[in-house]
């Protein structure tokens, strides 16, 4: 199952709805991204949601 392993993120369920209001199911799937994080001087490969990535940038934990 696609779910982010720091946010826990995952799979969103809904409806497409057409221009004559007919509802059929569809789900959404998180942007994840298989990165290699140091962590405590150990490589780990994660899948992170794309936002996740952002912010860890952000917070200078990832390198740009």
């Amino acid at each position: 199952m696609k779910k982010c392993e720091i946010t826990g993120k995952g799979k969103q369920f809904g409806n497409n709805v057409s221009f004559s209001q007919r509802h059929t199911r569809r789900t959404w799937e998180p942007n994840l991204q298989k990165k290699t994080l140091i962590v405590d001087g150990k490589k780990i490969r994660v899948k992170i949601s794309t936002s996740a990535l952002r912010t860890l940038k952000r917070k200078g934990v990832v390198a740009k």
